[in-house]
């Protein structure tokens, strides 16, 4: 890792949810959700300093509390200006190299983590924003995003569409003639991002990833996105739980919008 490069690490995270509420403090092998979720980042040996950056809202004063009890660096902002809340945390922080990881990912791969970081790194002058979501290939819920703070910057000053402010980075990958975008794929040469699921929305999200965490946790703790695999294939039931939900995104409410993003990259409900 070069060392005069400070990366900070920022998992978003709120108690508020219209479809799960309160779902990152939801239990998973006797701890919130949120914890495991910053238990698998923090395995990454590249993240950096790693910031929980809520909302201001009072409903999001069990984020700060769970912070502090765990120790953990937080900052509040914006509700609904992820931007703006990407922007100041990584200010605050001194980023040089800002991670964009969100909450609902706990099952997401920490040498995932890793692999993107590093490309990042190896190529720092040759992009500007590196993800492994463009096109996307692993199974929904590994989402890894990195961009140096000057490159945050200008979409923070620049983007003005509410989707752009919401979700941070859309201002970045969907202008490559202002932006280098550089992408990481599954080095399986497969394609699970429509057809797995990792991530959390629904009740039946909840169901499944608990399900994966009371099989594989107690025996390996750290275990990989190929133990998952390996689970699901050996027991089918696990992955249908949740199957339904395979290939939904937030995507399917801007296609209109969004240039580089095409109907067989969501699935409307």
């Amino acid at each position: 890792m070069n060392k005069t490069i400070k990366i900070v690490t920022v998992i978003q995270a709120r108690s508020g949810s219209s479809r799960l509420a309160n779902k990152i403090f939801l239990t998973l092998t006797g701890k919130p959700l949120l914890y495991r979720m910053f238990e698998r980042v923090a395995a990454s040996e590249l993240k950096g300093t790693i910031v929980i950056a809520t909302t201001t809202e009072s409903s999001d004063d069990n984020v700060e509390s769970f912070c502090k009890d765990h120790k953990i660096n937080f900052y509040r902002g914006h509700q609904t200006d992820l931007l703006d809340r990407h922007y100041q945390a990584a200010k605050i922080f001194s980023a040089d190299a800002v991670i964009k990881i969100p909450s609902d990912c706990p099952l997401i791969d920490s040498k995932v983590i890793d692999k993107v970081i590093q490309f990042y790194l190896n190529n720092i002058n040759n992009y500007d924003y590196v993800s492994n979501l463009h096109p996307a290939t692993y199974p929904d819920g590994n989402d890894v995003e990195i961009m140096s703070f000057n490159t945050l910057e200008k979409a923070w000053n620049n983007a003005e569409r509410e989707f752009e402010r919401e979700h941070t980075t859309p201002f970045i990958w969907e202008n490559p003639d202002k932006f280098r975008i550089g992408n990481v794929l599954w080095e399986t040469g497969l394609d699970y991002s429509m057809t797995y699921r990792f991530t959390i929305d629904y009740p039946e999200d909840y169901e499944f990833i608990k399900k994966v965490y009371d099989e594989l946790y107690p025996k390996k703790p750290d275990f990989s996105l190929e133990d998952i695999l390996n689970l699901l294939n050996e027991n089918k039931e696990i992955k249908k739980i949740n199957s339904k939900y395979n290939g939904v995104n937030w995507y399917r409410n801007h296609l209109n919008e969004l240039k580089t993003i095409t109907s067989n990259q969501t699935k409307i409900l």
